[in-house]
């Protein structure tokens, strides 16, 4: 069992946020010692690092609040769960489309100042044109990022 103050540092969302989760609903599955304290146990916490995770997907909290309760409500509510997450993908996957060309032009920008660093000049390189890439290697770009930059477990 785990006190809110351990919860906090364990799971980096501060004490603050946690309480916050509590009176938004978020975490009605959290029980409460005899002297009314929130007390966490791992089952907890592996709910809150889903919910850190939706919420950093985008997800609303009003819906974050409705797969809960659908997960109290048991089996009946599987459908609903899985269309959620199945319209959650989409956002997800349009987020990293988007985020995909962001990296295409930071990096053509990177590009440009690297040629301009060497040849001393911004004018004398050809700053307009940004190289379009397709899908395929951006992700190949991304994966090679991710494996040189492994995030910490």
């Amino acid at each position: 069992m785990y006190s809110i103050g351990a919860v906090a540092k364990k799971t980096g969302i501060s004490s603050y946020t946690l309480r916050y989760y509590d009176k938004a609903g978020l975490t009605p599955f959290v029980k409460r010692d005899k002297q009314g304290r929130r007390v966490f146990n791992d089952e907890d916490l592996d709910s809150l690092a889903l919910i850190r995770c939706l919420k950093q997907t985008g997800m609303p909290l009003e819906d974050i609040r409705q797969f809960i309760s659908w997960c109290a409500d048991g089996d009946e509510t599987i459908d609903q769960r899985l269309a959620m997450f199945e319209e959650q993908r989409q956002a997800v996957e349009a987020q990293i489309h988007q985020s995909l060309l962001n990296l295409q032009k930071v990096n053509h920008k990177i590009d440009v100042y690297r040629r301009a660093s060497q040849a001393g000049s911004e004018a004398a390189v050809d700053c307009d044109v940004l190289p379009l890439k397709t899908t395929t290697a951006l992700l190949a770009e991304v994966a090679d990022y991710e494996a040189e930059h492994p995030l910490p477990e």
